[in-house]
C-alpha cells in the first residue's frame, strides 16, 4: 500500500500492481512508456524521484487514451507539462506520470490560433504569433509553461511596461477549448466555463484534461510587440533567478490580501535562508532555489520555516501556490 499526493495536497492510499502496470503497458504500447523514470529532469526544480511509468503524450488522442486507461484501471496519475509548478517528493511517483507534449500551431480567421496542450508557450507559441502581427499572448514571455499548465493556473504577468499598471491573464484571449471532461467526453467549451481567477480554473475542481485551446488574439506591429517583450524580459531578469543555474519553480507562495508573500517572509529575515541544498532566493524571498543538489525534503523544511515564521511573527497564513505530488 502506497501514499501519494494528489494536485490538491491531500493523502490518499492506492495499491498499485505489476500486472495493471503491465496492462497499462499493453493498452498505450511501449513506444512512448518509460519504466522507473526520472522526474527531476523533467522539472523545472530538477527535483524529484523516479514514477513508476512515465508516457509521452504527443497527440490529443495521446492524451485523451492515457488518462481513459489510468482511470479505467485505477492507477494514481499525474498530468505533466513543463513541470514548472511543481514538486516532486524525493521517493517519486507510484503510479502514471503522462507527460503531455500535444504540439501543433494553427492559424485561421486571421486573429485566431489554435494550439496543442503540449506547446510551450514560450518561446514557440509567443514567438509564432508575435511573427504574425498577432498580440495577447506576447505578455507572458519568459514565463516557463505550456499551454495545458497555463490554462490550469491563468497564467499571469504584470504587464505591460513602463507602467505595469495591471496584471494581464490568460484568460483575456482565450476563445475555447477542447477538453477530455471528467465524465470521459471530448467536447469543446467557451472560455466561461472554466471560472478562471487569480491562479485558479475550475481545472483545480473537476478532473477535465485540455486538449487543445483556440486562442482569439489582436493585430499589432510585430515591432511594438517585440518592444513589449524586451521589456518583460528585462524586468523578469532582474526579480527571478536563472533557471540553467538556479533551477526553480517561481513564487511559492499565493498573495494575501493584495500583499506579496516575498515582503512578509523578507521582514523575518529569511532571505538566503538554506536547508541541504535549497536556500530562499536572495533577491526574491518568495523564491526557493536548487542550488546544489536540493531535495524535496529540504524546500519542504524551508517551506514551513517561512509559514511558521511569517505567522509567529507577522500573523499571516502562507498558502503555497505550488503543487506537491508524489511521495515525500
Amino acid at each position: 500500500m502506497a501514499r501519494h499526493t494528489d494536485p490538491n495536497g491531500s493523502e490518499y492510499r492506492t495499491m498499485v500492481t505489476e500486472e495493471t502496470l503491465l496492462e497499462l503497458d499493453r493498452r498505450l504500447g511501449s513506444d512512448r512508456m518509460e519504466v522507473d523514470a526520472p522526474l527531476a529532469p523533467l522539472t523545472t526544480f530538477r527535483i524529484g524521484g523516479p514514477a513508476d511509468r512515465l508516457f509521452h503524450a504527443r497527440t490529443p488522442d495521446d492524451l485523451a487514451n492515457a488518462i481513459l486507461a489510468a482511470r479505467e484501471l485505477g492507477i494514481p496519475h499525474f498530468l505533466l507539462g513543463m513541470g514548472a509548478n511543481v514538486l516532486f517528493g524525493d521517493r517519486g511517483f507510484r503510479g502514471l506520470v503522462i507527460r503531455s507534449e500535444v504540439g501543433g500551431i494553427e492559424f485561421f480567421d486571421d486573429d485566431r490560433v489554435r494550439a496543442g496542450a503540449g506547446v510551450e508557450t514560450h518561446p514557440d507559441l509567443i514567438e509564432a504569433t508575435v511573427s504574425r502581427g498577432l498580440g495577447g499572448l506576447h505578455h507572458f514571455v519568459g514565463i516557463p509553461s505550456t499551454v495545458g499548465g497555463a490554462m490550469w493556473q491563468n497564467l499571469h504577468f504584470l504587464s505591460p511596461a513602463p507602467e505595469r499598471a495591471r496584471t494581464v491573464f490568460m484568460d483575456e484571449v482565450v476563445e475555447c477549448a477542447e477538453i477530455l471532461s471528467e465524465e470521459g467526453e471530448r467536447r469543446t467549451v467557451d472560455r466561461e466555463y472554466f471560472s478562471f481567477g487569480y491562479d485558479y480554473s475550475i481545472l483545480h475542481e473537476r478532473n477535465d484534461v485540455v486538449l487543445t485551446v483556440d486562442f482569439k488574439l489582436s493585430p499589432a506591429p510585430p515591432e511594438e510587440l517585440r518592444r513589449v517583450m524586451k521589456e518583460n524580459l528585462a524586468w523578469r531578469k532582474n526579480r527571478h533567478p536563472d533557471l540553467a543555474t538556479l533551477p526553480s519553480v517561481g513564487s511559492i507562495f499565493q498573495k494575501i490580501e493584495g500583499i506579496g508573500a516575498g515582503r512578509l517572509i523578507d521582514q523575518c529575515g529569511l532571505k538566503g535562508q538554506t536547508e541541504g541544498g535549497a536556500q530562499i532566493f536572495s533577491e526574491h524571498a518568495n523564491i526557493i532555489v536548487n542550488r546544489r543538489n536540493a531535495t524535496a525534503s529540504d524546500v519542504r523544511a524551508l517551506i514551513d520555516l517561512a509559514q511558521k515564521r511569517v505567522a509567529d511573527e507577522l500573523g499571516y497564513e502562507l498558502v503555497p501556490e505550488i503543487t506537491f505530488v508524489g511521495e515525500f
